[in-house]
C-alpha cells in the first residue's frame, strides 16, 4: 500500500513539474479584435455601431484588468494556481486535499500562502469532484452508501465535506 501511495505520489510530482514547467507564449501577446465598422447613415446602423464599439471596448477592458491582475499576483502564486488545476483536470480532489497537496512535503511544497491564493481561484466545483470520486470508487469496488460516504469525508480519505459527499451520493448514476 506504502508502495503504491509512493508510486501515484511520485507520478503527481511528475505532472505537475511539467505542468509548471510549460511556457505559454500567448500570455504575454494577448491581443483584442476589434471589428470594423462601416459608418452609414441611417440611425439603426449608427446605434449598432456604438453598440459594437461599446463591446469591444468592455472586451479589451477586460483583457487588460485580466493581464495587470497576472502581473500583480507573484509567480509563485501563479504556479501554485496552475498546479492546482492540473491537479483539479486529472485527479478528484476536494478542497482540504488539493491544499494539503500544494503544500505537502511530498507534494509540491508551496507556502501556504500560495496554496491558499490558488484554492480560493482554481475553477473548480467541488461537489462535481465528490461526485467523480464517488464514481470513480464504485467502478473499482463494491461499498454500501455508508461506506462511500466515510470514505469521501474521513480524513484519511478524500476530505470532503459532509454536504460533498451527500452530495455525490444523491447524484449517482443508477
Amino acid at each position: 500500500m506504502k508502495k503504491a501511495l509512493f508510486l501515484l505520489m511520485a507520478l503527481l510530482v511528475s505532472i505537475t513539474l511539467i505542468a509548471c514547467g510549460e511556457v505559454d507564449s500567448d500570455d504575454s501577446k494577448q491581443a483584442v479584435d476589434t471589428p470594423d465598422v462601416e459608418e452609414t447613415e441611417s440611425n439603426d446602423d449608427e446605434a449598432e455601431e456604438t453598440e459594437t464599439e461599446t463591446e469591444a471596448n468592455v472586451e479589451e477592458d477586460e483583457v487588460e484588468e485580466e493581464q495587470t491582475e497576472s502581473e500583480d499576483v507573484p509567480r509563485e502564486y501563479r504556479n501554485a494556481l496552475k498546479a492546482a488545476q492540473n491537479y483539479i483536470d486529472l485527479m478528484h480532489f476536494s478542497e482540504k486535499g488539493l491544499f494539503e497537496q500544494l503544500t505537502s512535503e511530498f507534494g509540491d511544497q508551496y507556502p501556504e500562502e500560495a496554496a491558499q491564493y490558488a484554492i480560493e481561484n482554481v475553477d473548480v466545483d467541488y461537489k462535481e469532484e465528490a461526485l467523480e470520486a464517488a464514481i470513480s470508487y464504485l467502478e473499482f469496488m463494491p461499498m454500501s452508501d455508508q461506506e462511500l460516504f466515510e470514505q469521501l469525508t474521513s480524513e484519511y480519505g478524500e476530505q470532503f465535506t459532509d454536504e460533498q459527499a451527500q452530495y455525490a451520493l444523491d447524484n449517482l448514476p443508477e
